[in-house]
């Protein structure tokens, strides 16, 4: 569901940057300046933890974002949003940030959603999740004791609702942004229904992981919850990591070939998959993306091949990681000297 700039207007693509800006900005200074003193030490051990799981399960959304899934019977196609998965694993503020993150790397090195449109992208498969469908969906139905089941019908419905709220939210960005090619009522008429499918897929996707990780390490979803299960932490980020290559490098390939199902929704409006911009700040953006994005659409310029898929998924996943372990490391840091000032 990654927005092209040309569904968009100048006002809409700049409003948005700047919403995300906001929003990274409350995430960061919330996470920095959260109270230790109102933690035990083993819930600050555990915090520390989540540094290198933000950097996996960064690669892992990457990654599995390459992956699209056939939708039968609609020619279409659907790739996992991670922001449920990432809010679970991380809290939701940490989870915005990484999927933040995850959506700039695609945008500046593999030209995947515009530079203008970034900010939608954000809010659609980030806020969405993070802060609406998590807390009000998710945390409520894993109140209590855990069990594989609850996970299963959280992530699922959690999943569906921030979908749908994405899906919508992209309707209302080009109403608004005034794209007369989509008109709302036949838009929306099609892309709900579609991105129903895919968040059921992506939900049941989403539960398997978590089931996983709870089976494994189950205070990494639980904070009441001490030490204990199947694996060490080191084993199941280095076991994340492994999938994470997997997926990156070998999966990939064999993603389904379909549209997506905004490019599917757009092409039954318009019997186009994409649109044209006139606007000057699309322009200058593109031509700035252009120069930025050495793997354009997950391969090697002027050339197609698995070769440049394979590369993408390594490369990108390494990339991903790297940044969202430093995201991270730069919160803690900044957490420390914000309680050793007060």
């Amino acid at each position: 569901m990654h927005m092209a700039d040309a569904l968009i207007s100048p006002v809409v693509g700049g409003t948005l940057w700047a919403a995300t800006a906001g929003m990274t900005a409350y995430c960061a200074t919330k996470i920095s300046k959260e109270k230790n003193d109102s933690l035990d030490s083993y819930k600050i051990e555990n915090y520390e933890k989540k540094i290198p799981l933000m950097g996996v399960m960064g690669a892992f959304v990457f990654a599995s974002q390459m992956i699209n899934f056939t939708i039968p019977g609609t020619g279409s196609s659907g790739h996992i949003g991670g922001g449920i998965l990432l809010a679970s694993l991380l809290g939701p503020e940490a989870g915005f940030l990484t999927i933040a993150s995850v959506l700039l790397i695609q945008c500046l090195f593999f030209a995947d959603g515009g530079l203008l449109a970034y900010g939608c992208n954000v809010i659609n498969m980030g806020f969405f999740a993070c802060f609406i469908a998590y807390p009000l969906i998710y945390k409520k139905i894993m109140k209590g004791n855990y069990t594989t089941s609850k996970i299963f019908i959280s992530s699922i419905l959690s999943v569906v609702i921030g979908l749908q709220l994405g899906a919508f939210g992209v309707v209302m960005e080009t109403l608004v942004s005034g794209i007369s090619e989509l008109p709302f009522s036949t838009f929306v008429a099609l892309m709900q229904p579609i991105h129903l499918a895919i968040g059921l897929v992506e939900g049941i996707l989403t539960g398997c992981v978590l089931s996983f990780v709870y089976n494994a390490r189950p205070e990494l979803l639980d904070n009441k919850q001490k030490e204990g299960g199947k694996m060490t932490f080191k084993g199941i980020v280095t076991t994340l990591a492994v999938i994470t290559l997997i997926i990156g490098g070998g999966l990939s390939l064999v993603a389904s070939s379909n549209p997506d199902g905004l490019e599917w929704a757009i092409f039954n409006v318009t019997g186009k998959e994409e649109l044209k911009s006139d606007s000057k700040t699309s322009e200058v953006l593109s031509g700035i993306q252009e120069t930025t994005a050495f793997l354009p659409d997950y391969s090697f310029k002027d050339s197609e091949g698995e070769v440049g898929t394979t590369v993408s998924g390594i490369v990108g996943s390494a990339i991903t990681l790297g940044v969202c372990a430093l995201v991270g490391i730069g919160l803690h840091k900044s957490k420390q000297k914000s309680h050793k000032a007060n």
